[in-house]
């Protein structure tokens, strides 16, 4: 659609930037907190970029006061953080640690003080460490009860102030790096294992949201998903097959249970046949449609093309490019079903991203129609390197032209129908990236934080704050 004019953003849109506790909080053994799987793992030697780990992160634990100053002074009319499960349940559930839970609370507090409308995340990835220890965390059907558990107490302390919610971060992320590819804990490599993990981390979703309903009735709750549309490399109806493959099998796997309850058909079937479909117990599927969301969260980052790929001698595992060197991924695929292919119509980032903004448009068209929910993005920005200059700054106008282009898309998906609650930039400040360390910058405000040497955790305003500041005083007007 090519539209004469484009309709403005609504006069209650959310415009937000976004964090994950782990990423920002540090302090991962203060006050009571217990440790969570990523506070092990990263004591792994190899897994995470020149060793780095979340123990400081950019200290926002003690620092949020001055972040909340700064978001503020932005303009932001939403902060989207998540909650370290370990600090407010040290074991995962038992007694909370009040003094875990009153950091919350207060952040909660800094944010209203200031105009700014709380998004709290109920999980981004840090399971209690003791959980996977006792049970094996998602391996098992517990985690069901323990994350209900955890999120009541959530919702008792902080529904009465926090009306916006999220679920589970990236289901589709962290049940594939942790149980098929290995790369995030527990570091485990299990196909089947792999869809039963994910099956029960569906049924705690919809759990925690039939809890929610009761306890937070004017509130809205619903997972984020990584949805990256897939593309088909050609017009070849085999490589348009790939791409309905890839789509059901990365995307319609999980978007399908949180709007309907129900596995797509034919990704059933095909792993029915693999006897690599999760096990379903009596009750699993009247809970799973009891669970459906009042808005569906996308983190998006990038389109994915596909093309075909051979049962026989066809391409499997690739490799992912965690060390900024542009041109190191590899290509990944299932054989009989899909490989990825580079797509020769979009540019990449170092980190090898697609950068597509009309992927954007296209997967809010393609969630408001097929699913029939709000969209909140709950995500998106781009990693890149950034560097502070001899007169203090850090221009990156690669981000801006980046970001501009992501608002300008929503603004063609909004008047094509779509329904966006809001969007929160990928981040506000700099963080830890996971695998990829400090190096990897996405905020809107610098740290400074490295893997070596010295450093202040001095935050520094990037050209992209001033940028982002006019957009959102304009609602999204700003060219």
């Amino acid at each position: 659609m090519i539209h004469k004019t484009l309709k403005a953003f609504p006069p209650q849109f959310l415009w937000g930037a976004a964090s994950a506790a782990y990423q920002v909080e540090g302090a991962y053994q203060e006050d009571g907190k217990g440790l969570s799987v990523w506070d092990e793992f990263v004591r792994i030697p190899g897994k995470t970029f020149k060793g780095t780990t979340g123990d400081t992160a950019v200290d926002h634990y003690h620092r949020y006061k001055e972040d909340v100053r700064l978001m503020a002074e932005l303009g932001l009319k939403a902060y989207r953080f998540s909650v370290a499960w370990s600090r407010i349940f040290p074991d995962g559930k038992g007694k909370v640690n009040e003094k875990g839970a009153a950091f919350y609370s207060d952040l909660i507090d800094e944010l209203k003080a200031n105009g700014i409308e709380p998004i709290l995340t109920l999980y981004h990835w840090d399971l209690p460490l003791a959980l996977q220890k006792e049970y094996g965390g998602f391996e098992s059907r517990e985690i069901i009860k323990d994350f209900t558990a955890y999120s009541t107490e959530l919702f008792k302390r902080y529904g009465d102030r926090v009306k916006y919610w999220v679920s589970l971060n990236e289901q589709n992320i962290f049940t594939m790096f942790g149980y098929k590819t290995a790369v995030h804990p527990p570091g485990i490599k299990n196909e089947k294992l792999f869809y039963q993990i994910n099956h029960h981390a569906s049924l705690a979703n919809a759990s925690a949201i039939q809890a929610f309903r009761k306890l937070v009735p004017d509130g809205r709750i619903g997972p984020s998903f990584a949805y990256s549309p897939a593309y088909p490399l050609t017009s070849k109806p085999e490589d348009l097959l790939a791409a309905e493959n890839a789509e059901e099998l990365n995307s319609h796997w999980w978007m399908d249970i949180y709007a309907w309850g129900k596995y797509p058909k034919a990704a059933l079937q095909h792993l029915a046949e693999k006897g690599a479909a999760p096990v379903m117990e009596e009750g699993d599927e009247e809970l799973l449609k009891a669970g459906r969301p009042d808005f569906m969260g996308l983190n998006y980052y990038q389109s994915s093309t596909y093309e075909s790929n051979p049962l026989e001698g066809g391409t499997s595992e690739g490799e992912m490019n965690t060390s900024g060197k542009k041109g190191t991924s590899k290509d990944t695929g299932i054989p009989g079903l899909f490989k990825t292919a580079g797509n020769p119509f979009l540019e990449k980032t170092n980190w090898d991203w697609n950068i597509d903004s009309e992927g954007l448009r296209i997967a809010l068209r393609r969630i408001s129609s097929r699913y029939r929910l709000p969209v909140l993005i709950s995500e998106n920005g781009l990693g890149e390197y950034d560097r502070l200059e001899e007169d203090g700054t850090i221009r990156d106008d690669y981000r801006i032209g980046y970001l501009q282009n992501h608002v300008n898309a929503m603004q063609q998906a909004i008047t094509d129908g779509a329904d966006i609650l809001g969007y929160c930039v990928w981040s506000f400040t700099d963080l830890l990236s996971w695998l990829n360390g400090f190096q990897k910058r996405y905020g809107l405000v610098y740290v400074d934080q490295h893997e070596e040497g010295q450093h202040s955790l001095r935050r520094i305003k990037k050209k992209s704050f001033d940028w982002y500041k006019g957009i959102i005083q304009s609602n999204g007007e700003n060219p």
